[in-house]
């Protein structure tokens, strides 16, 4: 039942052998510790010939940025992608030994490592082709009508594949102490709804590129009139994408939020076979008394456009969806033409990744928390959780701080902001219960393990219906480079692979740790209070707490931030927008600022130490720049700022710290500088 629409949108992410001694070096506290601090910094990655007023990412990061070449299987490159491919290597090896042992049938060792064999299996894939899809086609072939397509569309949720109705269960956002199903728009084979329709030259050439893989992948499966179905699945994928809703809309919470009763669903779509749809989903009337829609405009639609199209044009339609659905689970022929179009074409990527690092990367995402176990084990040691608690009470305390000196908040909102404050759950490194994954694996069928994959996580679900949500579930795995926070769980959550530099360094200075993970913690716990998490209460009960006054201000200093950012434009024809990158847009706001004012805090008024030329205040700003240090291809760039809710790396580093007024007095920032704005342009929520 899991899809990535509503899962992920509250989920606000920011991006073996034994281990050999340096493996640990960079978390491992020394014995005794050092005569003298290091700053941290990478100074050899610094351009000094840049002001840092003129563009602060590259004053920190120039030389790195002159001097990296984006690996040819990389679509962007820098510091959350060199982390995430240590973290691979660290995983590879962890996953090697049970790939390489006699393990009993069922044990978690068999499974990594079969599911690990499995995907490398090149002979026993080729060998297979397109059989393995047969079944599903043959499913596709044989539905009788359009009361049949709607008991289709919910047997492909369960076997993993996209319906243009998509389900998914998370916590209801209006009793979060609970689960709910969500229904929402789904089942477009292009990133996003405005590349059926900008009509730049770079959007029309992805269009027809699109055609002609379409019809390259009917080919190579044998499946027949290929030029033909491409024409009528993007025109069918058209129109569905004419009625999806904006993604600027989505993350409205508030508005998108519409609990429908079992009963009450035919006046949505009074057409669809919602009996046989619901319960060929497993969805039980006894314990689930209603589903919520998120973009209930286009799900009224979708009954017109299902009545309208007729029954060859759909089967057409899902016949391609399984194809791509599943391409990159068959053979390489197909595997290599699904990379050229989403690998080369939407994102620039000129090579795929090596074999080993996809197997790693589908164990990661099927048996994640088996190895993480593992990986936590080996390269995660306790002085490091205990250190980013402290630093998590810190910046509370920062927050805190500042919430209650606001200027613009009146006190009765500031009394729920503080009560949400105080309620915040952080979660370090690891889950503290680990997950069991109770399906069967074969060392020679990658298709049908991830078929059993999709469908044992979808049983799990279905077996929770209408309980209480467990909130010792991660939403990452431990060996994840990134964060998140929840807005129905209220917390804030911080993989144990993210805690390492640039991001963490327990042998560095606090300054830049401060700059770094401390603007890390500070943007997750911002993300409490930015556009969308602000409408959740410290319980996480999606529920208005502002005054209309505060929320008045509010809107407003955010409309500051989001031309600030729209105004940023690395093509001509493209810019960043300003509207969809707003949350997080806050978050980092929120965290440069917050990080730094819990850095002045832990100072206690006594004057820190000049490392490495740079004052402490200089270092807080250097080290937040140095997390973003990343290149991208220009493929990659325009996706990126097509499809993403963050802005890119350079303009986060930029876009935040212009706001900040000791930003302007640390480095001498004045009129004449081109990230300059003046004191009342300034940006101040949080």
């Amino acid at each position: 039942m899991k899809n990535v629409f509503v899962s992920a949108a509250l989920l606000m992410v920011l991006a073996a052998c034994a281990p050999k001694d340096n493996e640990q070096a960079a978390l491992a506290a020394p014995e005794s510790a050092p005569a003298e601090l290091v700053s941290g910094l990478e100074l050899e990655n610094m351009d000094k010939t840049v002001a840092p007023g003129d563009d602060f990412f590259m004053y920190m990061n120039g030389a790195w940025i002159d001097n990296t070449e984006i690996p040819a299987d990389k679509a962007s490159y820098g510091g959350f992608g060199i982390l995430g491919d240590e973290s691979q290597e660290r995983v590879k090896a962890i996953i090697e030994e049970s790939a390489t042992g006699d393990f009993p049938k069922g044990s978690p060792e068999q499974k990594v490592g079969d599911l690990y064999k499995s995907y490398m299996d090149w002979d026993s894939r080729n060998a297979r082709g397109v059989e393995p899809l047969q079944p599903e086609l043959k499913r596709i072939a044989s539905i009788a009508d359009k009361d049949d397509l709607a008991v289709y569309f919910a047997e492909a949720i369960e076997r993993g594949l996209d319906a243009p109705l998509g389900m998914t269960q998370f916590a209801d956002l209006k009793r979060p102490t609970h689960y709910g199903i969500y229904l929402y728009q789904s089942g477009l084979g292009l990133p996003d709804r405005e590349f059926y329709f900008n009509t730049d030259e770079k959007s029309v050439e992805i269009r027809n590129k699109y055609v002609e893989h379409i019809q390259k992948m009917f080919e190579l499966a044998e499946m027949p009139n290929g030029a033909a179905a491409a024409k009528t699945i993007m025109a069918l994928e058209t129109k569905l994408a004419d009625k999806n809703m904006k993604k600027e809309d989505t993350r409205n919470w508030a508005a998108n939020y519409n609990k429908v009763a079992l009963d009450k669903l035919p006046e949505l779509m009074p057409n669809f076979n919602w009996d046989g749809y619901l319960e060929t989903a497993k969805v039980d009337p006894d314990v689930t008394d209603g589903l919520i829609v998120v973009t209930t405009d286009y799900i009224k639609a979708l009954d017109g456009i299902i009545e309208a199209t007729d029954l060859d044009t759909w089967k057409t339609y899902l016949n391609w969806v399984a194809l791509n659905n599943r391409a990159t689970m068959l053979n390489q022929a197909l595997d290599k033409q699904n990379f050229a179009f989403y690998g080369t074409t939407i994102s620039g990527t000129e090579e795929q990744q090596p074999m080993w690092r996809r197997a790693v990367s589908t164990v990661n995402n099927n048996l994640g928390e088996v190895v993480g176990e593992v990986y936590v084990k080996r390269h995660f040691p306790p002085q490091a959780k205990e250190r980013m608690l402290e630093l998590v009470g810190n910046l509370i305390k920062a927050y805190e701080k500042s919430i209650k000196e606001l200027d613009w908040m009146t006190e009765e909102t500031k009394v729920q902001a503080l009560d949400k404050l105080s309620k915040f759950k952080p979660k370090i490194g690891y889950p503290d219960v680990w997950r069991e994954y109770d399906f069967e694996i074969s060392p020679d069928d990658i298709y049908g393990n991830l078929v059993r994959s999709t469908q044992a996580e979808y049983e799990r679900e279905v077996q929770r219906q209408g309980d209480e949500v467990d909130r010792t579930e991660w939403g990452m795995t431990p060996q994840t480079v990134n964060a998140y926070y929840s807005p129905p769980m209220n917390e804030i959550v911080f993989p144990a692979a993210i805690l390492q530099p640039p991001f963490f360094n327990l042998e560095a200075d606090d300054a830049v740790n401060y700059g770094a993970i401390g603007a890390v913690i500070g943007h997750e716990i911002g993300h409490g209070f930015d556009d969308s998490g602000s409408r959740f209460d410290g319980d996480g009960v999606l529920r208005n707490w502002w005054t209309e006054e505060d929320r008045a201000e509010f809107e407003k200093r955010t409309a500051k931030l989001i031309e600030q950012y729209s105004e940023f434009r690395p093509f001509d024809d493209l810019n960043v927008n300003g509207e969809y990158t707003l949350g997080e847009n806050i978050g980092d706001l929120g965290g440069i600022s917050i990080g730094l004012l819990a850095y002045k805090m832990s100072l206690d008024g006594k004057e820190p130490p000049v490392i490495d030329g740079f004052t402490g205040i200089q270092r807080v700003f250097l080290g937040y720049a140095q997390v973003w240090r990343n290149k991208y291809r220009d493929e990659a760039l325009r996706n990126l700022i097509q499809t993403n809710p963050h802005a890119p790396s350079m303009y986060r580093a930029n876009g935040a710290v212009r706001n900040v007024p000791e930003w302007y007095e640390a480095f001498n920032v004045t009129p004449e500088n081109a990230l300059y704005l003046p004191p009342e342009e300034r940006v101040k929520i949080w």
